[in-house]
């Protein structure tokens, strides 16, 4: 019997870090918390979600809600900085030229909707809400992929490696925005007491053996300083992600960016990310004056529209014009074509979006919007991304997809049935 279980938890461990299960496990969260949140017994859930727990002496007293926002969301940060450190370094963003185009790609995705979503808001006449534009800008890595390897079998390979590189620099840019914009004040002591235990957790990640014993508590050190320094603590998972080395070290076989990234990403899949959809999603559409006042918001129209067209057209039209004004292209196997579903792709805010949603409103009337509008959008957008998707595998894909005037590598083959892999 005990020979099963090691090979019964590596079964889990991979169903929990598949693509898709990462989306549906999202989704369900989001959707437990929604109902629960309208139902006759949504004092329960306000309960548990306002229940305050932790050392006041530490001034970490704080309730469930915060801590999933907070503590949990962190480690997601974590397995995004440890991907991000990957991919400069030895992935897909080491070689400028080629990541050029889904790079420019990314800041159109964001600059467009934050324009979009400020320019309704003052139209409409909401000025409150303008602290909201950064909403619109983000893309949710887990829910795109997962909706890529349900809708995308058939596709060539280069589209996921095209939407993965635009979805970490948009994730990038969403942390700089997160760290910049919404940190009112800064303890310089606290921050720096922070970045030197980063450093530290730096140096021991790099050593000869690592022990887990020494980096756990180092990284929750780190976390702590960073909350109390004003900072959003998630910032300390990006940071204590980019210490980590992205090459083969002391004659080991692979880089402990991935050695890492398969320890940690079970825990972000299967639980950060979920629990955070859990307390972050559940919206009460009864408080408020009803659901007609919630959704009638100026700042769900902002941020709808911002995620569904804003995204599409800027990460379309910046792809548009760098490939007919400059010698630079898209990468072999993919066209202009293929880009109408990554760019409704890239609409699917939830995670990120809702934590900036909190950031950005402090009033429960706004933030109900808002969280309203990012489950809607980012709804639609999954939905016309499937679409696509499946409109899209069943052209005839050319030679020369990406029109350089050489034939596309093989190498770009399609997908394949198989493709449930588990999240780069």
């Amino acid at each position: 019997m005990t020979s099963t279980n090691p090979s019964r938890r590596v079964r889990v461990r991979r169903w929990v870090t598949l693509e898709t299960t990462g989306g549906f496990l999202l989704l369900g969260a989001a959707l437990l918390a929604l109902v629960w949140a309208n139902s006759p017994w949504a004092k329960w859930y306000a309960a548990l979600s306002s229940f305050v727990i932790g050392p006041a002496e530490l001034h970490l007293d704080l309730t469930v809600a915060h801590w999933a926002a907070d503590g949990l969301l962190a480690v997601f940060f974590f397995v995004v900085g440890v991907e991000l450190k990957h991919e400069i370094v030895a992935g897909s963003l080491r070689r400028p030229r080629e990541a050029a185009v889904p790079v420019l790609a990314a800041v159109g995705g964001m600059a467009l909707p934050a324009v979009i979503y400020v320019s309704l808001v003052l139209a409409l006449g909401d000025t409150s809400a303008l602290h909201g534009w950064a909403i619109p800008t983000a893309t949710d890595i887990a829910f795109a992929l997962a909706v890529l390897a349900v809708f995308g079998r058939g596709l060539p390979r280069a589209l996921r490696i095209f939407l993965l590189t635009l979805a970490v620099v948009d994730d990038l840019l969403a942390i700089v925005v997160i760290a910049v914009a919404y940190t009112a004040a800064v303890d310089l002591l606290a921050l720096g007491l922070a970045l030197a235990t980063v450093a530290v957790f730096g140096i021991v990640v790099r050593s000869r053996r690592p022990y887990w014993w020494l980096l756990i508590p180092l990284a929750l050190v780190a976390w702590a300083f960073m909350h109390a320094s004003g900072v959003h603590a998630t910032i300390a998972g990006v940071l204590l992600g980019f210490t980590v080395p992205a090459r083969p070290r002391h004659g080991e076989p692979e880089p402990r960016t991935h050695q890492l990234d398969d320890v940690v990403r079970p825990y972000s899949s299967g639980i950060a990310l979920p629990v955070f959809a859990f307390f972050s999603a559940g919206v009460s559409l009864l408080d408020g004056g009803g659901p007609g006042a919630v959704l009638g918001q100026p700042v769900v129209v902002a941020i709808v529209v911002a995620l569904v067209v804003g995204k599409l057209v800027g990460v379309l039209g910046v792809t548009a014009l760098l490939t007919k004004l400059t010698r630079l292209r898209l990468p072999d196997g993919i066209g202009m074509r293929d880009l109408l579903p990554v760019g409704f792709l890239t609409g699917i805010g939830f995670t990120v979006s809702l934590l900036i949603a909190e950031l950005s409103f402090p009033d429960a009337e706004h933030t109900a919007g808002a969280k309203m509008a990012i489950l809607g959008g980012s709804f639609l957008a999954a939905i016309a991304a499937g679409i696509t998707l499946r409109w899209d595998a069943r052209q005839a894909r050319r030679r020369d997809m990406n029109d350089d005037g050489i034939d596309d590598d093989p190498e770009g083959a399609g997908i394949g049935d198989d493709d449930e892999r588990p999240g780069s």
